[in-house]
């Protein structure tokens, strides 16, 4: 019997090894298309289509949940966009917590949970991010998405070298085209990110949005965070909102500026009626100065570096052992949203919506954010 050539063998098992490699990492990155389940809650009387407002998004990765919340009580309507930037959990989890607990019981509650559902399909380059992160609930843990600030590349590319945006010209580097918090108010025909955008425009002009806000997170060190960013038409409600949350904790409040464009803050209070608000909270998985970035960084936000930087006031919010958790971030995030329902009654057109009974800062920073959400099926 001939002998088989050592090399053969080898060539054999390396090329072996690589399928393997190739179908394992097929069936790794085709579930993150699969998207975890979010569970309605008592509250939600319907749930409709982004595309339902931009036919071109059906089908594709652009297309996504719209949560309604009608109290059945006529009143003013918020919408509540999560998941602009998918790699900022505490914006997401907080809308899945609003589909999930809230009742209103005065106006309508409309949640966009995965604003950027294409991002939540991917991690960014270079950053080391966890795919996912575990939520302990009274049943046991929830795996949610980690995703990235921006549109997979797989469903739209390539990149232009400079991003001009639509409707104001203004110049960014090109790979701004696929944020969808620079892409506002859109354009029906333009790029998967854009036709996003131009989607959640229309929905607020059709369903005469009162009150429209964008749950972000940014890094302990920026200088915009623990902040109410507002257009210049919603800052009187900015305002109402940090004094009404002030003996819980501390945020600022910021008037959007008037020369930067695609953000929601800016382009949704100047093309539509809607007063439009943008908050971000301190999330040290994003920031420059932290360690490794894994699972449990996301969620409980401790890193010994930033407690290091903190000590030579490096980071802009305030910082120790304890770290800013998930659930803190969230609390910041609900409490929030709940006060400005309860202020509108004073801006706009005076009218109410009621959230209902949501749980105070206190109660969610205690319970932990779990403590609210459906336990896993």
């Amino acid at each position: 019997m001939k002998k088989i050539p050592v090399h053969i063998i080898t060539a054999s098992i390396l090329s072996l090894l690589a399928i393997c490699a190739v179908v394992y990492l097929a069936v790794v990155f085709g579930a993150a298309r699969k998207a975890e389940p979010i569970y309605p809650g008592e509250g939600v009387t319907q749930v409709r289509m982004l595309s339902e407002w931009c036919p071109s998004l059906k089908g594709t990765a652009g297309d996504t949940e719209v949560y309604v919340l009608d109290s059945g009580t006529p009143g003013a309507s918020m919408l509540v966009l999560g998941g602009t930037h998918p790699n900022e959990p505490a914006g997401y989890l907080s809308a899945v917590m609003l589909v999930e607990y809230c009742r209103p019981s005065c106006g309508i509650l409309y949640v966009i949970p995965r604003s950027n559902n294409s991002g939540f399909t991917c991690t960014d380059p270079l950053e080391a991010s966890p795919m996912t992160f575990g939520i302990e609930t009274a049943g046991g843990v929830r795996t949610f998405r980690f995703g990235s600030r921006a549109t997979n590349p797989v469903d739209q590319w390539p990149d232009s070298e400079v991003y001009i945006h639509a409707s104001s010209g203004q110049i960014l580097s090109g790979s701004e085209t696929r944020n969808l918090n620079r892409a506002y108010p859109g354009r029906e025909d333009g790029t998967l990110t854009e036709k996003v955008a131009f989607a959640i425009t229309e929905l607020i002009k059709n369903n005469y949005i009162d009150i429209t806000v964008d749950l972000h997170e940014a890094s302990p060190e920026y200088t915009t965070v623990n902040a109410i960013v507002a257009h210049e038409d919603a800052l009187s409600l900015a305002f109402l909102t940090m004094w009404d949350v002030e003996e819980s904790f501390r945020i600022s409040a910021d008037e959007s500026p008037r020369n930067l464009h695609g953000l929601t803050h800016r382009e949704l209070g100047d093309f539509t009626d809607t007063l439009a608000l943008l908050m971000e909270t301190a999330n040290p998985s994003q920031g420059r100065l932290r360690g490794r970035t894994d699972a449990n960084l996301v969620v409980s936000g401790q890193d010994k570096f930033y407690v290091r930087a903190a000590s030579y006031d490096a980071v802009t919010v305030p910082y120790d052992e304890r770290g800013i958790s998930i659930s803190e971030r969230c609390a910041r995030h609900v409490s929030c949203l709940a006060a400005m329902a309860e202020m509108s009654p004073f801006v706009g057109e005076g009218r109410e919506i009621n959230l209902g009974d949501m749980p105070a800062y206190e109660e969610i920073v205690a319970n932990g954010i779990g403590y609210y959400l459906h336990d896993p099926v």
